[in-house]
């Protein structure tokens, strides 16, 4: 038997704000800087939904520890500059979380990002109140996306069953950890990573986050 709701669960990038395209142009400008040219499906298969941790380690096994360090520097200065310019809320995101509130569900943020980032990202488009004190990070468990434990942890400390939670999802980690997680996913396929990725057991795709509200009460048991 399906459980009803309890909790909808939202990655930050990508999902609420539209943060990825900015993010990719930035790994692939320090990829021909630092040594290791990139193509736009080698930074979604290498980098998206992935902690800076993670990203950092990538980095690093392909140009070494020095090269990260430098890489990882840059990527933070360079982003928060881009964010500051041009960043957006994903489109249709402001509807979507109001057709939300007008399911009575609990909802909170929980991203491969930093706090900081997440204040950064979330504060310049106005969506930082709507989850403040709902928003969880990958710093904040030892394993970052694929595997599931930060969507454990946001579960556990919204007091919510995990087989009662949705995650709204925009990459293929992202996905893989609502999975292992045992969560119902829901894939966000109007950015950066194609639909036919984001697809498998569990995992509705859709491409219009006005559609949102409506896909969550379909799961409703």
């Amino acid at each position: 038997m399906i459980k009803p709701i309890e909790l909808v669960i939202f990655d930050c990038d990508g999902v609420l704000v539209d943060s990825e395209v900015i993010a990719a142009r930035v790994q692939m400008r320090l990829g021909a800087e630092l040594g290791w040219p990139l193509t736009l499906p080698e930074v979604v298969e290498h980098f998206i939904g992935r902690s800076g941790a993670a990203n950092h380690a990538v980095v690093a096994e392909r140009l070494g520890t020095a090269t990260a360090d430098r890489w990882r520097e840059r990527f933070v200065k360079l982003h928060a500059e881009a964010v500051d310019a041009e960043l957006e809320p994903v489109a249709g995101i402001r509807e979507a979380l109001a057709g939300i509130a007008a399911l009575a569900l609990p909802t909170c943020v929980a991203s491969s990002g930093g706090h900081d980032k997440m204040r950064h990202t979330l504060g310049r488009t106005g969506l930082y109140d709507h989850f403040a004190g709902r928003i969880f990070s990958a710093t904040e468990v030892e394993r970052g996306k694929p595997a599931p434990d930060l969507f454990l942890h946001a579960a556990r400390s919204m007091g919510a069953d995990p087989a009662a939670c949705v995650v709204v999802e925009d990459s293929l980690p992202g996905v893989q950890a609502a999975r292992a997680a045992g969560m119902r996913a829901l894939g966000y396929a109007g950015g950066l990573t194609p639909a036919e990725r984001l697809a498998g057991p569990d995992t509705v795709v859709f491409d219009d986050m006005r559609k949102l509200p409506g896909l969550i009460d379909g799961h409703q048991g």
